[in-house]
């Protein structure tokens, strides 16, 4: 087993990767504790060989990896891919491309909604994943055999796996569609949260007009603090908090240490005061500064008959081109499509608008009907009455 614990032995095998079309690529990662991912191991194989990465090793330099993961000659393949490109991002300022995730083009190959690395391996190749150290203490030195074989596994599979998916979608035709959703994983966006973007990530519903603009700022600090820190967002405040904090809008400390959810004694902490000017901030906020939460969600329920109908079209079509449901259309693309013809929603864009989203919008306006022909679903052309 090929365990590289020094740059010149990086700087190796990463030269031979680079001769190679594709590279399959994995890690292993600790941050129940951190706001960041602590990267513990990298994973990587080409057709000829497979290797470990040890990036905790005393003095390593991963900068030959992180070249080959900006090369774009080289095909990166990963599976289920978001976590480790947020690790990368970090490390990179970039995300590696170009991209294969294997999670994605399952999916467009019909092997279901999300499909685990393990029931893809068995399903496609036959093999067999260890899945028993898939639990354990990446960040502990040394690590086991059977931690390190486990580890190996992860992308010595995904080598015979990316080959299959990949011989699938070419004979379907369906690699441009796997290719548009490369690019969306490409959205810097996806791996790192501003902190005046940070609301958006909290449930905002039934929150009152005069709340919002604290909680912005609240959320903002939070989400600075936890960065600088690099502690998770609930171990600087709980979301609970947050809002409690928000709908009481406290003015002083001892307006703030009245409350239920802060601790005795906090009021007088560095951080109640960061949080006192953070709710200050947020009260004097002008509303054209605010967002209107009522735009959040559609304006009224979408009609739970057009709902169910297009749901059948869903089902139909994601049948008949053997992909999975969630890939084309989403539960919210389908009520945003029975509330509004020009929907902005991916079902109504690209390859999916061409496979489902001009027969939901021809569905709904009447133009076509659904029939039952023993136990298949047949579209069938309406004539417009006079």
């Amino acid at each position: 087993m090929q365990v590289i614990s020094d740059t010149q032995s990086l700087r190796d095998l990463c030269a031979r990767l680079a001769t190679h079309d594709f590279v399959t690529v994995d890690t292993e990662f600790m941050r129940e504790k951190t706001y960041y991912a602590k990267l513990c191991l990298i994973q990587a194989a080409s057709t000829d060989e497979a290797a470990i990465i040890d990036p905790l090793a005393e003095g390593i330099d991963l900068s030959p990896f992180l070249d080959l993961l900006a090369d774009e000659s080289t095909l990166k393949v990963f599976h289920a891919a978001r976590q480790d490109l947020e690790i990368f991002y970090k490390l990179m300022g970039e995300v590696p491309a170009p991209l294969f995730d294997t999670q994605v083009a399952a999916m467009a190959c019909g092997y279901g909604d999300q499909i685990g690395y393990e029931p893809l391996v068995r399903q496609v190749t036959s093999g067999q994943v260890d899945k028993g150290s898939r639990f354990t203490d990446w960040a502990q030195r040394p690590l086991s055999s059977k931690q390190l074989t486990y580890a190996l596994g992860d992308v010595t599979h995904l080598v015979d796996v990316y080959l299959k998916l990949a011989r699938v979608l070419d004979e379907s035709g369906r690699g441009p569609w796997v290719a548009e959703e490369m690019e969306a994983l490409r959205d810097e966006q996806l791996y790192f949260t501003e902190p005046d973007e940070a609301w958006r990530r909290l449930k905002l519903r039934g929150v009152r007009p005069r709340e919002v603009g604290p909680l912005m700022k609240l959320a903002a600090w939070r989400e600075a603090e936890a960065q600088e820190k690099d502690l998770p967002r609930a171990r600087v405040l709980k979301d609970e908090v947050l809002f409690e904090v928000a709908r009481a809008a406290p003015e002083d400390e001892a307006a703030l240490g009245r409350l239920r959810s802060i601790p005795q004694g906090f009021e007088r902490s560095n951080q109640a005061k960061a949080i006192l000017q953070a709710v200050a901030e947020g009260k004097s906020l002008p509303r054209d500064e605010l967002p209107d939460l009522r735009g959040d969600g559609p304006r009224q329920p979408a009609p739970a008959d057009v709902v169910d109908l297009l749901r059948v079209l869903l089902k139909r079509q994601s049948e008949k081109h053997g992909v999975a449901p969630r890939l084309l259309a989403s539960s919210a693309d389908l009520e945003a499509i029975a509330l509004d013809d020009d929907a902005d929603v991916p079902a109504l864009r690209g390859w999916r608008r061409q496979v489902f989203g001009d027969l939901a919008l021809r569905l709904k306006s009447g133009e076509l009907g659904m029939t039952l022909n023993g136990k298949q679903i047949t579209l069938i052309e309406r004539r417009p009455a006079r």
